[in-house]
């Protein structure tokens, strides 16, 4: 496999450097969600004159971070062949723990730890009841999405938790060099999730476990300790996710984070990421997650109301799994 990879690598630079970079796009399976992201910012510039205005884009780029940092390990947890319906409740029930604690009068730090502790924790509550209860990944993460949105009202009594000290904020809106501290944190953690995928014996394995898990277990790999962790990764994003959110509100919300599973996966799959499993790439979740995160804004600089852009969301996503399941055929 390696061989052909290098062979074809080599039939790329002999075609030219820009045909070489198409022809890895192309493989990379991201080749369609970068044409749809250009065909949607082209039309959104036409929609709205302010579009690509500079703070325009980094408000849609703040507004993708939450989504896109979820997103991450979505991705990781869908490579495999699963899902992770939870991820809305785990980020509510992490980000309202988390506020808690500090009102409570836990030094900020720990109580931000606890919150990512709590994320972690119930990523793993259903890596093990996946991977080594045999249960199938809908059926565990839709009851962990009930338990923890339980959790969380119990916790807070249904009420939101505000007074935070004020340095809380700078996760949800600060700045860097003039760049939202969420879009660095986002790319950041792009970046280790691109390099454990794309260059780590992990990452070959969580492909291949997708591909075809049977094959991967005779072929010595511990499948159910590699699904293990890539539900930690996910519970551990989404608590990221609830640092983000719980800085930008200034409180910890029980009822946030609804719907939150559905934006998600319609990043990932966008992305270009097969829902099958085995094939996809975290770049192209970025892609799908600014595509998404444009189509809102743009959606809503056009006054269109709230539930017809649920309507539209819900069609891409089934549009993109079909053009995904063509592909493949």
């Amino acid at each position: 496999m390696h061989s052909l990879d290098k062979q074809a690598s080599q039939r790329d630079a002999a075609r030219g450097p820009l045909a070489a970079v198409m022809q890895r796009v192309q493989r990379s399976n991201i080749f369609l969600p970068l044409v749809g992201l250009v065909v949607v910012c082209i039309l959104m510039s036409f929609a709205s004159e302010n579009f690509f205005q500079f703070n325009n884009m980094m408000n849609v780029m703040r507004q993708v971070s939450i989504i896109g940092i979820i997103a991450v390990g979505m991705t990781f947890v869908i490579l495999t062949g699963g899902i992770d319906l939870s991820v809305g409740a785990v980020m509510a029930l992490s980000g309202t723990i988390a506020a808690g604690l500090m009102v409570n009068g836990l030094d900020p730090s720990i109580a931000l730890l606890a919150g990512l502790g709590v994320g972690l924790g119930f990523g793993l509550f259903n890596g093990v009841m996946v991977s080594y209860g045999r249960m199938p990944p809908i059926i565990v993460t839709l009851a962990t999405m009930g338990i923890a949105r339980g959790l969380g009202l119990m916790y807070s009594g249904g009420y939101p938790i505000s007074g935070l000290p004020s340095w809380v904020s700078w996760f949800g809106n600060g700045r860097l060099f003039d760049i939202p501290v969420p879009v660095i944190m986002m790319l950041l953690i792009y970046f280790v999730a691109w390099v454990v995928l794309e260059r780590t014996s992990f990452g070959r394995h969580v492909y291949a476990i997708g591909g075809n898990e049977q094959a991967t277990r005779l072929s010595g790999v511990r499948v159910s300790r590699i699904k293990l962790a890539v539900y930690g990764i996910s519970g551990l994003t989404t608590a990221l996710a609830a640092v983000v959110l719980t800085g930008r509100l200034m409180s910890g919300q029980p009822n946030a984070g609804m719907g939150f599973e559905l934006d998600a996966i319609a990043a990932v799959v966008l992305g270009g990421t097969a829902i099958a499993g085995g094939r996809g790439s975290i770049i192209g979740t970025l892609i799908g997650a600014t595509l998404l995160g444009i189509l809102n804004n743009g959606l809503n600089l056009m006054g269109v109301d709230p539930y017809v852009q649920n309507v539209i969301k819900g069609g891409i996503i089934l549009l993109a799994i079909y053009i995904g399941r063509e592909r493949r055929a």
